[in-house]
């Protein structure tokens, strides 16, 4: 099985955190769709696997009318054999969700959303330079719930400036009041260029202390747990049978093709990833690089997406897949987070009634994980 995600490099305002590749030109979108479904025909060869997963990402997905989403889903099943029961999601902006915006979306296969939410909190929604309001984001989940949205998957924001843990709580609270499948929460970070990098740098705002990041951290799972939700990625909460597929397709070694701006692709053998520039992309004429991976940086990949997951690496397959060298690399290594706790060595239960062996991240060692990923990967 494989996925396919489709890049919407459209906003209608940049938000401060953001480095994704978008823009608020939306003069460009006919040309930019005509540019994505050429991309499509083009790659329909790249692997040969039924697609399993489509996903609508950005920027924001949701300013594209019916007839754009037409246009670019006519060419994806044109071109890919889509399985039975093919998951759907768009990410959406809690402005854009009206009634019959979300009626429309059912009506052209959607069966997932994932709303950008990111707080219940309007001074900080203002801080961040989201364009809804709490209540709008209320609100944009009670239409897709009377759309008939029964996968509904809503991102959160921690960690920002001058956030504390009692309007964390709220956050939460709010959240899962709403009795939605699926929470995205991510700690914010400073990214270079960004506006709200820029604030820090000037001193207009003062990060979160790293003591009450932890608190925030610990907040989060324990809160989310206790509502039954799996904490099955380390930025990603799901009620049973509620995981995003698609992306737990990044964290299983499964393939995909990304389609427009910035999109990156993975067929097992090589990574490919286009071009930066909206502009240069509808041109055509040298849109993407690729890169044919050494036995190396397929460890290194293995190692960072398994580690993410609640069930951690499988020791066998790695051998399997790298051989004893890498595996007790990455054992030798483990050591010292094992010895603190940050990681375990445990054994679990196949389907088959054997047993094998796992190397899995505590909840304190998700909070340092990009650490314990660097000290794993063969250099």
């Amino acid at each position: 099985m494989a996925g396919i995600y489709i890049h919407i490099p459209f906003c209608k305002s940049r938000c401060a955190y953001c480095d994704f590749h978008s823009g608020t030109d939306f003069s460009l979108k006919d040309k930019y769709i005509n540019a994505l479904c050429a991309e499509l025909h083009i790659r329909k060869n790249y692997f040969f696997e039924n697609v399993k997963t489509v996903y609508f990402g950005g920027g924001t997905p949701s300013l594209l009318k019916y007839e754009d989403f037409l246009r670019i889903l006519n060419a994806v099943n044109e071109n890919y054999s889509l399985s039975q029961n093919t998951e759907m999601t768009i990410e959406a902006n809690p402005d854009d969700i009206s009634k019959e915006y979300v009626e429309m979306l059912r009506g052209l296969g959607f069966n997932r959303i994932s709303i950008g939410i990111q707080s219940f909190n309007d001074k900080e929604l203002q801080l961040i330079n989201r364009r809804h309001s709490a209540e709008k984001a209320r609100e944009a989940v009670k239409n897709c719930q009377k759309a008939g949205f029964q996968n509904i998957s809503i991102d959160l924001i921690y960690g920002l400036p001058a956030q504390t843990l009692e309007t964390w709580e709220n956050n939460l609270n709010e959240a899962i009041a709403l009795d939605v499948q699926h929470i995205s929460a991510y700690h914010l970070t400073y990214e270079k260029g960004t506006k709200i990098c820029q604030m820090l740098e000037k001193n207009e705002i003062r990060q979160v202390s790293e003591e009450t990041s932890l608190e925030m951290f610990k907040m989060l799972t324990g809160k989310l747990k206790s509502a039954g939700f799996e904490h099955y990625e380390i930025s990603n909460f799901a009620q049973k049978g509620f995981r995003s597929q698609h992306n737990s397709a990044y964290w299983n070694d499964e393939k995909y093709i990304g389609v427009g701006t910035a999109a990156h692709s993975y067929n097992g053998i090589s990574r490919q990833w286009n071009v930066s520039d909206t502009k240069k992309y509808i041109d055509g004429k040298s849109f993407f690089e690729i890169e044919d991976l050494t036995e190396t940086e397929k460890y290194n990949d293995f190692v960072i997406t398994r580690l993410r997951t609640c069930e951690g690496i499988d020791l066998s397959v790695l051998k399997e897949k790298f051989g004893e060298k890498l595996l007790q690399y990455c054992l030798k290594n483990a050591e010292k987070w094992i010895a603190t706790r940050h990681c375990i060595y445990t054994c679990q239960a196949r389907n088959d009634k054997t047993t094998n062996a796992r190397l899995v991240l505590t909840e304190k060692g998700i909070f340092v994980s990009d650490c314990i990923f660097e000290g794993l990967i063969f250099a």
